[in-house]
């Protein structure tokens, strides 16, 4: 008999465009440019995703393009613009949200170094899960809260980190590549925190120093 998968979070990275020629063309001919511009070598570029096991079921977390009219089947909770407020009346400019009961993580076995363990205090799970329906739905590629770069699948995943108390800032892209959007997470969320948040439990204090990484 096997054991059950125990409580926890777990982070994935996906390569941008895994499965789809031309996202990972596009991706590398921004990355070209980028690194052109700021005098440094190119990186591998990645998308991130969330798996959320509590003890009564199994959840996948990703901001994706919405891809038809039946989000409620893949745990829909919001939607935001891509590139413009006006372009979103179109479904092809807009994103989604997921909270996906019992999700797949598209291309997930093209993750590298995933998945990685965040924490396995199913209090901190389910903290993460009752986050995502209040993420900022900005705009997807463009910096609206001037966190100093654009907001994007990797904004949403790491500010949910950061705003369920676990330690985000220790998180690194795999070696040798680099998500973009990930410190726009942060940012948005710690100003957030010391805005609204009261001050932290010991009990989560003590969760967060435990996680492993």
């Amino acid at each position: 008999m096997t054991d059950e998968p125990r409580p926890g979070v777990d982070l994935y990275w996906l390569p941008l465009g895994a499965g789809g020629y031309s996202v990972r063309l596009n991706g590398r001919v921004f990355e070209a440019v980028a690194a052109r511009l700021a005098r440094r070598d190119a990186c591998d570029l990645y998308h991130s995703a969330l798996e959320v096991r509590v003890p009564e079921a199994r959840f996948v977390i990703e901001q994706a393009p919405v891809r038809d009219c039946n989000g409620a089947e893949r745990g829909v909770v919001a939607e935001g613009a891509v590139g413009s407020h006006w372009a979103a009346r179109f479904r092809i400019f807009r994103y989604e949200v997921r909270r996906w009961h019992e999700g797949v993580i598209p291309d997930a076995s093209e993750a590298v170094e995933s998945p990685r363990r965040l924490t396995d205090d199913p209090r901190l799970a389910q903290r993460v899960l009752d986050l995502v329906p209040h993420v900022p739905t900005v705009v997807w590629g463009r910096d609206e809260l001037d966190a100093g770069e654009m907001w994007n699948s990797n904004s949403l995943i790491s500010w949910l980190i950061a705003r369920s108390g676990l330690a985000a800032e220790s998180i690194r892209a795999p070696a040798g590549g680099r998500a973009p959007g990930w410190d726009a997470g942060l940012v948005v969320a710690r100003r957030q925190e010391a805005r609204t948040d009261p001050p932290r439990s010991r009990a989560a204090e003590a969760a967060t120093s435990t996680s492993s990484f």
